[in-house]
């Protein structure tokens, strides 16, 4: 029922959230040696989402390893300001993903209420 009630946009909500959990553990994982941080591209997996695919695989077929500018000597692929402006980015996404959201629940709901 989501599906139709939101639209696009209630799968583009689910993804944004899973993309700022991506980031916040790529962020978390900064001084982590070895770490290989990774982004979910946002384009491909909400394609993939709109064409059926469930979120899990979207995910999985949109998540890429980051290429670090310049590599560092403990392995650990974490920019922290590719990742900071990436989850910037993503909760400007999000925000006005649940803006719109909140939209058609107020439009709904005012033709619920007969106003």
């Amino acid at each position: 029922m989501s599906d139709t009630l939101f639209g696009i946009h209630g799968a583009a909500l689910e993804l944004r959230s899973q993309r700022m959990g991506q980031l916040a553990s790529n962020i978390a994982n900064a001084g982590t040696p070895g770490y290989k941080a990774k982004d979910i591209d946002f384009a491909t997996a909400l394609a993939a989402r709109t064409s059926g695919a469930s979120e899990d695989k979207a995910i999985s077929t949109a998540t890429r390893y980051r290429v670090p500018v310049m590599p560092s000597l403990d392995g650990n692929t974490v920019e922290m300001a590719t990742e900071q402006t990436a989850f910037a980015e993503n909760a400007v996404g999000y925000s006005a993903t649940l803006s719109f959201i909140k939209g058609r629940v107020e439009t709904i709901t005012r033709a619920i209420k007969g106003d």
